[in-house]
């Protein structure tokens, strides 16, 4: 499947966090055609498991990890006149969804707007202050009876947004964070259809990461591999923004270092891109990774973990813009990666 089509598709799929059930199903059609088994767990991860060549029972686990849920809105209280309140699920920037579309999933899928008082409407001094998460309502201009009928609290909403392909390679859509990093597990696996490998591979598409890394966490456990690598997103570079806090987009995937971070998982991933001429930077985290690396490396007795990103600009946003060549680079990176791992490796693991 193209790249930029199945990003399409499951970036404007719903698939809140803990509600991953749509996307998970388009996930589960695109990558079960390079698995040799597909394992769902009780929580809605989806493990894509491919078999290397190593002699059973002797053959190294690599887990790959990027998360399908995307951050939302849940309705918590119906006003008079029908107008709903909402909370925040995972973290919602309100000066963001102002004047946005959503998606409301009550009864029915219905459409709604998150309105805003008008200048006009507004004091001189509310004016000078940004919106808060509870002055915020979905208004579905639908008479109150009606809307008690198909909405209860608990219900959830999503931004509407259709995806964008915008000059060269990049894309915008909502929910790059982080579909981009299910992306790269797709060219991972596609790119080891070509090549020869040791290792059992375990691409995980994970669950509920925006409301704390609980399917990396569960997945770590259960699959119990070697080595983690954990796929995200991270800041692209943008106006107002320090150029030690992003990534260029369109300069290949940030490699990750820092004590989140095996130093000889880093170390190898760095020595690959150069030997492959893979366009690639590194990015800095001085403590724990926002990231499933974080669950993953303090998982059982400890995994060695590592963290790939995909240079993102406006995270947690209904335009979430990436560079589709990260994306690939990155699937290619991995794919190099794990042909390259052995038992002597995972052995060495063991001492720094």
């Amino acid at each position: 499947m193209e790249i930029r089509r199945f990003l399409a598709d499951i970036c404007e799929t719903h698939g809140i966090s803990g509600y991953e059930h749509n996307v998970s199903a388009l996930v589960r059609a695109a990558l079960c055609r390079y698995a040799d088994e597909v394992r769902q767990d009780k929580m809605g991860n989806v493990a894509f498991y491919k078999r290397g060549e190593g002699e059973e029972g002797k053959r190294p686990r690599i887990l790959l990890s990027a998360h399908m849920d995307e951050i939302g809105l849940m309705v918590t209280k119906i006003e008079e006149g029908g107008f709903l309140r909402f909370a925040p699920v995972g973290g919602i920037d309100p000066r963001t969804i102002v004047g946005q579309e959503v998606i409301l999933f009550g009864r029915e899928a219905m459409p709604g707007v998150i309105g805003a008082k008008p200048p006009h409407l507004t004091s001189e001094e509310d004016r000078e202050k940004g919106h808060e998460m509870e002055t915020l309502y979905i208004d579905l201009a639908l008479p109150e009876q009606k809307v008690r009928k198909l909405v209860a609290p608990g219900d959830l909403a999503m931004i509407k947004r259709e995806s964008l392909a915008l000059a060269g390679n990049t894309f915008a859509a909502k929910a790059l964070d982080d579909r981009a990093g299910v992306a790269v597990m797709l060219c991972c696996l596609r790119g080891l259809e070509k090549m020869r490998h040791n290792a059992d591979v375990f691409a995980v598409a994970t669950v509920q990461e925006e409301v704390g890394v609980r399917g990396a966490t569960v997945s770590a456990y259960g699959i119990v591999p070697d080595i983690g690598i954990a796929i995200d997103v991270t800041h692209g570079d943008m106006p107002g923004v320090p150029e030690h806090e992003t990534s260029q987009l369109g300069k290949g995937p940030a490699i990750c270092l820092g004590p989140n971070i095996h130093p000889k998982v880093g170390a190898e991933l760095l020595r690959l891109a150069k030997e492959h001429r893979i366009p690639h930077q590194t990015e800095v985290s001085p403590g724990p990774t926002g990231t499933d690396a974080r669950a993953i490396q303090v998982t059982r007795g400890g995994i060695p973990a590592a963290l790939v990103s995909i240079p993102l600009r406006y995270m947690h946003t209904s335009v979430e813009l990436a560079d589709l060549e990260d994306i690939k680079q990155a699937g290619r990176l991995l794919a190099y990666f794990i042909a390259t791992v052995d038992t002597a490796f995972v052995e060495g693991l063991k001492c720094y």
